[in-house]
């Protein structure tokens, strides 16, 4: 194990540190993956690792993980709006510590079939698990108004309204059923130059209303607090501005760390009486090295935050 891995774990070190790994102690991978977090876990003796993943392509990885472990691993095919419930419901918890790397993972996109990457010729899916409906079916079937509001809200696109009546223009011809398909709509309405800007956007944007990433973002974000036990760590990485907001805002409301509406602004009591239930461990996100980002480029965007359960 651990040759030829085609997914290089980001900030590795930094998130078993602030992990704080220690023997004799329970961890949640929320995002298993290549397992890259939950083996650099598991290097630390009697640690356990709870796993979970809603990919099913990662069975034959999780086989693996099994024989060579043992107990000290264990592995739920979930979301994470189901990771609270399926602790809950196996007796398991509260744990020393919760990581998760958010977004899609470089095995999916470098998988052709999956419809992730605008790079590779595909049917559109970008279906991380087991959804209700994929790419094609939103493309296809939803207005130009949802489709406009989907480019503009998560991918941030500013001509999201002309370029969902392009597609609808399109799609009135004949149905977009491939990753190339849906790229040559977008250059022939904004050229070879802009459309290399507008096209990351695009397939953003799908890949997080397909898949729900940000409302199941803040729902394992929500269920930490009784994931985790006293001291335990949240450790959260992100690679865009959608997530991070998400995950920093969350953060802190948890640590009282909300900042006032001007400097200049007097103190005020209403969050005189409210509970805490984390404290700050680092006050600024952290980044990844210049030398890993030369080492994996995927790391680039990386930000690593993380907070301690009072």
């Amino acid at each position: 194990m651990g040759e030829n891995i085609p997914h290089i774990p980001v900030m590795l070190l930094p998130v078993l540190q602030n992990l704080n790994v220690r023997e004799g102690c329970v961890y949640v991978d929320g995002t298993f993956g290549n397992g890259g977090y939950t083996a650099g876990i598991l290097q630390t003796p009697c640690t356990k690792v709870i796993a979970f993943d809603r990919d099913e392509t990662v069975l034959p990885r999780v086989a693996e993980f099994k024989e060579k472990y043992g107990d000290r691993f264990v592995f739920f095919q979930e979301r994470f709006s189901q990771i609270f419930p399926t602790l809950s419901k196996n007796n398991i918890g509260p744990v020393d510590g919760l990581v998760l790397d958010i977004g899609v993972s470089s095995m999916q996109i470098d998988t052709p079939e999956r419809g992730f990457s605008f790079r590779f010729d595909a049917p559109l899916s970008m279906a991380m698990g087991k959804n209700d409906l994929d790419a094609r079916e939103v493309i296809n079937n939803l207005s130009e108004e949802k489709l406009s509001d989907i480019f503009y809200k998560y991918g941030e696109e500013p001509r999201s309204r002309a370029i969902a009546r392009r597609i609808v223009s399109a799609r009135g011809n004949k149905p977009i059923i491939t990753t190339f398909e849906l790229v040559d709509i977008i250059k022939n309405f904004a050229g070879e130059w802009q459309a290399q800007k507008i096209i990351p956007r695009i397939f953003q944007s799908l890949r997080i209303y397909v898949n729900d990433e940000l409302g199941e973002l803040e729902t394992v974000l929500g269920g930490s607090e009784k994931i985790l036990k006293s001291s335990g760590r949240l450790v959260v990485v992100d690679f865009h501005s959608l997530e991070d907001r998400i995950v920093k805002n969350f953060m802190k409301e948890k640590t009282g760390a909300k900042s006032v509406s001007s400097r200049y602004a007097p103190p005020t009591d209403e969050n005189k009486n409210l509970k805490l239930s984390f404290k700050t461990v680092q006050k600024n996100a952290i980044l990844p090295t210049s030398d890993e980002v030369e080492r994996n480029p995927r790391a680039r965007s990386a930000k690593l935050r993380v907070i301690e359960k009072l």
